[in-house]
């Protein structure tokens, strides 16, 4: 029986996407399933010039031509791309059209039943917008523009600590106002269902405190009474096993000592630094809520170190890796 198949999306070429990439290939281990790169075989010629990386580069016309072959980056090309005119480290509406073109081929694939999942290498918003995509924020929302998704949210992961997310992109107030008993009763069993389907059988899921201190019983601010709590009592009612809410300063700790399974968190930077500073190279991003497995590294297009041969591609392993185990998890 042929292998399952995962894309991996190039990202932004001004960025570090390409220079990651032929750095991963080094130490893929693909095992149970094969891997293609969706992007520009020129940008990952000239990554490989600047890296010393030795693969050979495979043009291919659809996903059914790949083949098992190792030291091979086989990739698939959806549009043109001008890579001797490329400036690295620099916005470019180029950049940001073909990023996101890659992706959306990507998903399309996984949506056809032609790739089973996607791995994502970074896309930078500014060139998003520059091309025109003004709704697409980043990879999260043409996930649920694509899938028409009734709810999707992000998990980040990295040894140890598993962190997901009540939101993402939306400016602190905004994040305030969306704290609310439905929506993390919604999110919470989004989170347990995933990490059910990734292979964890009865995940415990910790809520963190909204204010400080957990609210100090309503003297800081009353989330925590008025809509935290009862969702959590809802989510105990259904059966499963969710906690909290715990003090921010506090859980991620006591997550990594392995109390919980998972953290919820409730906005953008609650959780992001949590997991960052616990281990930010070998930090991953999933998807919750999508027909099929997306995982991504945990960083951005890195402009500023991009050509100099400096990125990191720890997080583009773990991200194919942890997308292949949660593809095998899926598959039985």
């Amino acid at each position: 029986m042929k292998k399952p198949l995962l894309a991996i999306t190039m990202g932004d070429p001004a960025g570090v996407g390409a220079e990651i990439v032929v750095k991963a290939y080094r130490q893929l281990d693909s095992g149970s399933a094969m891997t293609f790169v969706i992007g520009s075989a020129d940008c990952l010629r000239q990554a490989m010039l600047q890296t010393g990386c030795n693969h050979q580069i495979r043009v291919i016309e659809s996903p059914e031509a790949v083949e098992d072959l190792p030291q091979t980056i086989q990739v698939l090309e959806p549009v043109s791309f001008d890579a001797a005119s490329l400036v690295t480290g620099q916005v470019a509406a180029s950049c940001g059209e073909a990023a996101v073109r890659y992706f959306e081929t990507a998903v399309t694939l996984c949506l056809d039943g032609r790739v089973q999942g996607v791995v994502t290498c970074p896309i930078n918003k500014e060139a998003v917008h520059a091309a025109g995509f003004h709704g697409d924020i980043g990879h999260q929302e043409i996930l649920a523009r694509m899938t028409s998704a009734d709810l999707t949210a992000t998990m980040l992961m990295t040894t140890g600590l598993k962190v997901a997310h009540l939101s993402t992109h939306k400016s602190l107030a905004e994040a305030v106002a969306y704290v609310k008993q439905p929506v993390l009763v919604e999110k919470l069993r989004l989170t347990v269902e995933s990490l059910e389907r990734w292979g964890i059988s009865n995940p415990s899921v910790a809520v963190a405190a909204l204010n400080p201190h957990g609210g100090e019983g309503g003297m800081l601010g009353r989330e925590e009474i008025d809509e935290i709590a009862p969702a959590v009592e809802t989510c105990k009612a259904l059966g499963l096993d969710v906690r909290g809410p715990f003090p921010a300063d506090s859980v991620f700790y006591r997550a990594i000592n392995g109390e919980f399974d998972a953290v919820l968190a409730l906005y953008h930077d609650q959780g992001h630094i949590a997991i960052k500073v616990h281990n930010f190279e070998e930090s991953i991003t999933a998807t919750m809520g999508i027909p099929f497995i997306r995982t991504s590294v945990d960083h951005g297009t890195a402009f500023d170190i991009a050509g100099q041969n400096r990125a990191d591609a720890s997080g583009l392993v773990q991200a194919t890796q942890a997308a292949i185990s949660m593809l095998n998890q899926s598959l039985t």
